[in-house]
């Protein structure tokens, strides 16, 4: 699959650039290797700094803080957040909040981190420095803004890496502060940032979610278990995200680990009926993936082509009468009329079959695509019309 085009839109004016510059140092200090050289045991601290670190972010900002898909102490919630705030990507809070809103608007306009939406690389990392597109909805975090310490540490986001590099250099000299620390600190970035952009892109959907998460297993290594990005949003408050055996999820064998000595407690499974793709669909899942199989379809050559056919016949005069008076009306006639040019709900089902995993819900995703296929139409032909049109009622 061919990565879109970066967009180019009136957000990149937006992007703060002081903020930056040290993002951009953290990639730079990385080049001082050709100085410092390195030992083994420097390249063993950046892998052991990389896996505690990514199993704070993973286990700590993702499964604890964004989705509290499990429980554990006072203390330890502390601990998680300073760990996963030494990898210098903001606030425990900050995190969890952006992450909350993406998952509300998961590849819609509102979503900053879709690569469908923004392009490459302004999902994976450019939004950080947009100064509306970075700033944090702290409503959506009430459950933990309660604890001060969260909130004070949270403030002082630079802290936690600052006081590591610092320790790793008093003990490891320079070598170590750039191999061990700053290494493995831009590894942390990509390989967390990645999920928000290759995830969305390269892999399998498993499960309809309306959005374009994917499954992908070399990203579920780097990221202990991240990329099983699909089955995630399927069902966002399990804490294993792993859902079969094969699917192999070190955060949550940690956190299992963990929970045998009572450090945190309650993790949540998939149901059955989750695993096995069965359970319900939620109404606004059925729309967004309704609404990305009826884009698929091209409606202003569709329009166009009935536009030329029918502009200057009764028939046309009837379908804009019926438009203004009745959506239902509006739509059985066009259909009427206009049956060749339209895409017929075979076709409907065979494109959602070849976009979406199987689902039970298809033929209720394809009967609403339907009706948004035959609105968009309808609108492109009609866009003079002054007011809206009526409203069908629609099962789901």
């Amino acid at each position: 699959m061919s990565f879109p085009k970066t967009a180019c839109h009136a957000d990149e004016v937006d992007i703060i650039y002081p903020a930056v510059i040290p993002f951009a140092l953290v990639h730079l200090a990385c080049f001082a290797v050709i100085w410092t050289g390195f030992q083994a045991s420097d390249l063993i601290l950046c892998g052991i700094l990389y896996a505690v670190r990514m199993f704070a972010i993973t286990g700590g900002y993702h499964r604890y803080f964004s989705h509290r898909s499990f429980k554990t102490s006072r203390v330890f919630q502390f601990l998680l957040a300073f760990v996963a705030q030494s990898s210098a990507q903001q606030g425990a809070l900050w995190w969890a909040a952006h992450h909350r809103k993406h998952h509300k608007y998961s590849d819609t306009p509102q979503d900053v981190h879709s690569p469908l939406q923004n392009g490459f690389w302004f999902a994976h990392f450019g939004w950080i420095f947009s100064a509306t597109k970075s700033e944090p909805d702290y409503d959506l975090m009430k459950d933990f803004m309660k604890f001060p310490e969260l909130v004070w540490l949270n403030k002082y986001k630079h802290a936690p890496p600052a006081l590591l590099g610092v320790g790793v250099w008093l003990v490891s000299g320079w070598s170590g502060l750039v191999v061990g620390f700053f290494i493995s600190t831009m590894l942390l970035f990509h390989c967390t940032f990645a999920i928000n952009s290759l995830a969305h892109l390269i892999g399998k959907q498993s499960y309809v979610t309306g959005d374009d998460s994917r499954n992908n297993w070399f990203l579920a290594l780097i990221t202990f278990g991240e990329g099983w990005h699909n089955n995630h949003h399927y069902f966002q408050s399990s804490t294993r995200q792993g859902f079969h055996w094969w699917q192999i999820d070190f955060t949550y064998y940690v956190l299992k680990f963990l929970a045998f000595f009572r450090i945190v407690w309650d993790l949540r499974a998939p149901p059955a009926t989750v695993v096995q793709g069965i359970r319900g669909i939620p109404k606004n899942v059925i729309e967004r993936a309704a609404q990305r199989l009826a884009t698929s379809f091209p409606i202003e050559t569709i329009s166009e082509q009935i536009r030329h056919a029918w502009a200057h016949t009764p028939k046309f005069e009837e379908l804009r009468r019926r438009v203004s008076q009745s959506r239902p009306s509006a739509h059985a006639f066009l259909t009427e009329i206009c049956r060749s040019n339209l895409p017929t709900m075979a076709s409907l089902k065979h494109h959602a079959q070849e976009m979406f995993a199987h689902s039970q819900h298809m033929n209720l995703i394809v009967v609403r695509a339907h009706e948004m296929v035959v609105d968009a139409i309808l609108k492109h032909l009609f866009y003079d019309l002054s007011s809206p049109m009526p409203q069908a009622r629609h099962q789901s």
